[in-house]
């Protein structure tokens, strides 16, 4: 069972989706008629979908889908009158999972909720991957500007300032990265 935010301006849309959401096992938390406030209802909440009705999305919509997305973020699904190609990619760079021109029936909704799920995950596996990934990488520099800097001061070779910062990591119980930064804010100290 989903909890579900619906937000439409229009009591009998608001009626249709509640009836098919409810229809399908899920839990509706919060509706509301706009989304004045969106992003702090939604940190209350904590709902795990927000379904949006909207004849068409406008800017404000698109700036509080943007907050949501970066600090809660989560699948967002929109129903819309507006098929402007230009209106859809603007939602959907404001983190909507699913955008439907003129879809909105009880018996839709749960496949939609399903694709914008899964589209949804898949997209935030990509950003934690490239969370990882840009971590690593920096903590790659680092490590290098470390061994750099032990090779000029203590006159290593590149292996023997590697494994003098491998000893130092496990000596202290830190990560490699913490030991490499370490060495270099006491290098910039020492300059």
């Amino acid at each position: 069972m989903l909890r579900v935010m619906v937000v439409d301006e229009d009591n009998e849309r608001r009626e249709v989706l509640r009836q098919g959401l409810e229809k399908a096992g899920h839990h509706v938390v919060a509706e509301v008629q706009s989304t004045v406030n969106l992003s702090r209802l939604v940190a209350q909440v904590l709902p795990d979908v927000i379904i949006i009705d909207t004849h068409s999305p406008d800017r404000d919509t698109i700036e509080h889908l943007c907050v949501i997305s970066q600090d809660t973020p989560r699948p967002i699904v929109m129903f819309s009158a507006d098929g402007n190609t230009e209106k859809i990619r603007e939602a959907v760079r404001a983190g909507v999972s699913a955008y439907v021109v003129d879809g909105l029936a009880a018996q839709r909704v749960q496949p939609i909720l399903d694709v914008a799920i899964a589209r949804f995950e898949a997209l935030q596996s990509l950003r934690n991957e490239l969370e990882e990934s840009q971590s690593q990488l920096a903590d790659r520099k680092s490590i290098d500007r470390a061994k750099g800097i032990l090779i000029k001061q203590k006159n290593l070779s590149e292996e023997e300032a590697y494994k003098w910062l491998r000893k130092m990591a496990m000596n202290e119980n830190l990560k490699l990265a913490e030991v490499a930064d370490q060495v270099i804010r006491a290098a910039k100290l020492l300059l």
